[in-house]
């Protein structure tokens, strides 16, 4: 991180401090203790202590606001490079996120760039397998219907981004970026978090995926610190909107875990570069130059070969990079290694952060996400120890 970033981040400390901590006045929002009963190198936030503020958040994201919530913005990292970047240096980065679908958005190619890179650590990674749904479905085979899009809201505003269920003891676990559930800048976890798997210009096949806890490495909390963009979030049993008795009315309908009607993404640790990656979200921002290709409807991929990646203000050290152009929405989405497409299944190894203009045209063309390390183990191991109350 830049000394400038660095004097940022500790400016923001003591206000990251203060709000950690304090309960939200009003029932069913967020309680931050990062440093109660969470390991110390967790910062743990609890959405919601009951059924009834899993039904009030529920009811919040009932099918009016759902129908509108594509016209809310990606949500977008709030420390962002502050030094000017040299014309012959890769222009500063901007969050990644958006829609996609399962057709390519871009081809299996190298990601390359002139930026510096820094050796990242390998050894023996420690993995988690991927699970099968319970029921197999049509769409298997073709896009992971583990992938979603996530709504949240932060102050008083609505927002959004990309993630995925991923294989866990409670069968209930949602991995993103950080910046998705946790507002670095103001020190404050996002409220009324759903996560909605196999999203498609707004239907909700799989349900809909109420945020329990919300589970984020310390050193983005508290220093905004991208090199720990990743997130687990432990959700309840999911339902779905089905009309009431009344005209115009509706009720919710159980559907169960999200392992059982999605299956989960495995994942791994420490396992170096080079590796064929499979990059999901739903991209749906403009390109610096204006065009919009994406819309953020349906979900898209691109693939390649990773490398490491430092910002030129070394906001990130230790990232992954992949040639890709995805635009803002598909932040939180995942990186997949050993990515079987007949299973949509493989390892989550990353997840989209930032993305990249390396060749100053406009254009984003370079995406990258934090290195997982064995902090990103401990991260997900106290994620999935956290279970939702019972209805």
């Amino acid at each position: 991180m830049s000394p400038r970033a660095r004097r940022l981040a500790t400016a923001l400390g003591a206000l990251l401090a203060a709000c950690a901590t304090a309960a939200s006045a009003f029932p069913g929002s967020a309680a931050a203790d990062p440093h109660g009963s969470a390991p110390s190198s967790i910062t743990s936030v609890t959405l919601t202590k009951s059924s009834a503020d899993m039904k009030r958040i529920a009811e919040y994201w009932n099918p009016a606001r759902l129908k509108k919530a594509q016209d809310h913005n990606p949500a977008t990292p709030e420390v962002k490079p502050t030094e000017s970047t040299p014309s012959s240096a890769p222009a500063s980065p901007t969050p990644t996120g958006g829609t996609a679908t399962g057709a390519a958005s871009g081809g299996e190619d190298t990601a390359t760039t002139a930026t510096a890179t820094t050796p990242v650590k390998t050894g023996t990674p420690q993995t988690i397998r991927p699970t099968l749904p319970k029921q197999r479905h049509s769409t298997a085979g073709t896009s992971p219907i583990t992938v979603g899009k996530v709504f949240f809201r932060i102050g008083d505003k609505d927002y959004w981004c990309s993630a995925s269920s991923v294989a866990s003891a409670n069968r209930n676990l949602v991995a993103t970026a950080a910046h998705c559930v946790y507002d670095a800048k103001l020190g404050r976890p996002a409220e009324y978090w759903i996560f909605i798997p196999g999203y498609d210009k707004g239907a909700t096949p799989y349900g809909i995926y109420v945020g329990h806890s919300l589970n984020l490495h310390d050193r983005f909390a508290a220093w905004g610190d991208y090199d720990y963009d990743y997130a687990f979030v432990s959700v309840h049993d999911g339902f779905r909107w089905k009309p009431g008795k009344a005209a115009g009315t509706y009720e919710m309908e159980s559907v169960g875990s999200l392992e059982d009607n999605v299956g989960g993404q495995g994942l791994t640790t420490r396992r170096g570069t080079g590796l064929l990656t499979y990059a999901f979200g739903y991209p749906a921002a403009a390109h610096n130059d204006g065009s919009r290709p994406y819309d953020g409807q349906n979900l898209k991929y691109c693939a390649g070969r990773t490398r490491t990646q430092v910002a030129p203000t070394r906001l990130v050290e230790h990232g992954l990079a992949l040639k890709c152009p995805f635009t803002a929405g598909a932040s939180g989405g995942p990186w997949l290694v050993d990515y079987d497409p007949k299973s949509a299944l493989g390892y989550l190894n990353g997840v989209n952060s930032f993305a990249w203009d390396t060749d100053v045209d406009r254009r984003y063309d370079l995406i990258s996400s934090p290195y997982f390390i064995a902090s990103t183990y401990v991260v997900y191991r106290w994620a999935e120890s956290q279970r939702a109350p019972q209805a």
